[in-house]
């Protein structure tokens, strides 16, 4: 049996995953839980790393891109603070970004709407959002890899030990149990079954550190995506989108909401 060719998901996070979190009050008053990254093909790997490098390589940078730090001028990238550098600089990280074989897809979950929506349903313990995002986007990225003719393989940023062995327990009951939620199961939008995620997802997932070169493009990627849910002309998002770096921008408008990226609880 020959076997299929693969798509990589390679995730990173944004946000506490704590339902009942407190957050610090934000300049961009975005309030979320997010899970998300990057689609690529297996195939289009080595293209990325290198296209990584020789961007790293092109700007003096031996450190890890972090989108966080990049858009504030922090810590490695202080330097960034300089306009002059600025201005040179992230025309070309949008340039690097838009020239990549990638295709953004997350789950973003608006806490205060979460919270408002479960609170009385979960008054004791509200089900971890990470749960929730997880799921929904594992499911979402196998459809499209199936829809493409291709399984999936995950791989994910390390972010302690308990948190990745979460992960890895909500991986392993998404192949025994299915989705943990009740979904839409009209027509083409039915929700997976145990048996389709251990046919189609390869594995279990991989963690890697943000040394690698795609979860670095994850992280890169994962913020314009979730501030879209806040703000839809934000200029970092609309551009993903219009240059087809997104899987919203490949798909109908109608089949968005049930194939595409997952805004869950926005107002």
């Amino acid at each position: 049996m020959v076997a299929l060719p693969e798509y990589h998901l390679f995730i990173d996070d944004t946000g506490s995953r704590d339902s009942d979190h407190n957050p610090v009050a934000r300049r961009d008053r975005m309030d979320c839980f997010g899970l998300g990254g990057v689609l690529i093909k297996a195939e289009d790997v080595d293209t990325l790393k290198e296209r990584h490098a020789t961007f790293c390589a092109a700007h003096g940078i031996t450190y890890p891109l972090h989108s966080h730090k990049i858009r504030g001028g922090r810590e490695e990238f202080g330097w960034l603070k300089t306009p002059e550098n600025a201005r040179v600089f992230f025309p070309k990280l949008d340039a690097f970004i838009m020239g990549l074989p990638i295709i953004g897809i997350a789950t973003i979950i608006d806490r205060p709407g979460y919270v408002a929506r479960y609170q009385e349903a979960f008054a004791e313990r509200l089900w971890l959002m990470c749960k929730t995002a997880y799921s929904i986007l594992i499911e979402r990225a196998a459809k499209y890899a199936d829809s493409q003719g291709r399984v999936l393989r995950v791989f994910f940023e390390e972010s302690g030990k308990h948190e990745d062995r979460v992960l890895i327990q909500y991986a392993k009951a998404l192949k025994v149990e299915g989705m943990p939620f009740q979904g839409n199961n009209a027509g083409a939008y039915e929700r997976f079954t145990a048996e389709d995620f251990r046919g189609i997802v390869m594995g279990e997932p991989k963690r890697r550190t943000k040394k690698t070169p795609m979860l670095q493009v994850a992280d890169l990627v994962l913020y314009p995506i979730a501030k879209g849910g806040y703000d839809p002309t934000y200029r970092p998002y609309v551009d993903l989108m219009a240059a087809g770096k997104l899987i919203d921008a490949l798909m109908p408008l109608q089949d968005r909401p049930n194939l595409g990226i997952k805004y869950s609880c926005f107002p």
